[in-house]
């Protein structure tokens, strides 16, 4: 098994190990993971033990260490989607999971929800159950996402941001493309293209 990160940022680097646990047992070669980067000044060089290479060498499933949704968009056409799962990653039933996804440590998907294309979930982040989370979401580390929440395509949730629960009838909504800020405490929806800050969370221009 091989894996690429495209993108050797901050995120990208941080991968490295969950990777190298995510390749098969053996194998051990010194390209088993790779990343790709369009930087003519990263390509060539070892970044973390790892070789980066350009996009035209990439010849494996690679995920997209970009934390920018509409980013990750952007490049998604552009490679052959895996999945990178942290062997201390936890999941119950019921859960669907698109291509590309990124489960840090010490992450949880407790059961019964749905997850989008190409979501990034950080270390110590969870969805409860009855979720439905789009394509190209971002959270960052130590979201606590509660059940019976709505999140649309392209959202980024802050570090340390709560999403209380909702009910079936009446889930909670993040709209498309809302920023949720660092720490919020998120007690109602949010609109689409809407950044949210504080406790509880307000639109940023509110007064």
């Amino acid at each position: 098994m091989k894996i690429a990160i495209y993108g050797p940022g901050g995120f990208g680097r941080e991968l490295v190990r969950i990777a190298r646990e995510n390749v098969d047992a053996g194998v051990g070669g010194p390209d088993d993971v790779v990343f790709v980067s369009d930087n003519p000044i990263e390509i060539g060089r070892t970044i973390c033990g790892v070789r980066v290479i350009p996009l035209s060498e990439l010849n494996c499933p690679a995920v997209i260490a970009v934390a920018d949704g509409a980013v990750r968009r952007r490049l998604a056409d552009r490679i052959t989607a895996g999945n990178l799962v942290s062997p201390l990653h936890r999941r119950g039933g019921d859960v669907e999971v698109g291509e590309g996804a990124i489960f840090c440590d010490f992450t949880m998907v407790t059961a019964s929800s749905k997850i989008g294309r190409h979501f990034h979930c950080n270390y110590y982040s969870y969805v409860a159950h009855d979720c439905v989370v789009g394509d190209f979401v971002t959270f960052g580390p130590r979201v606590s996402c509660s059940g019976n929440v709505i999140i649309e395509d392209d959202v980024y949730v802050g570090a340390g941001a709560l999403l209380r629960q909702g009910t079936p009838d009446k889930p909670l909504r993040i709209g498309r493309g809302a920023v949720i800020g660092m720490g919020a405490v998120v007690t109602r929806d949010v609109a689409p293209g809407t950044t949210v800050v504080g406790v509880p969370a307000r639109p940023l221009n509110s007064r």
